[in-house]
């Protein structure tokens, strides 16, 4: 399995970055600690790869032809 291979297609990143970004603005407003899981959505929008998509077998990422 290549972990670092690019497996996150643009809409993906978008979606991933907004909930990550919003998880982690709930965080410093208090909303709870558990927020801060929103790291992990944040960094595998910014990195393209996601670990449980190399797992699973799974791209988002459009196919160049």
């Amino acid at each position: 399995m290549n972990f670092s291979a690019k497996n996150v297609g643009s809409t993906d990143k978008f979606l991933r970055a907004v909930l990550g970004t919003l998880l982690m603005i709930g965080a410093l407003l208090g909303y709870g600690v558990w927020m801060w899981i929103g790291l992990i959505p944040l960094a595998t929008a910014l990195i393209g790869s996601c670990p449980i998509y190399s797992l699973l077998g799974i791209s988002t990422c459009s196919v160049k032809k």
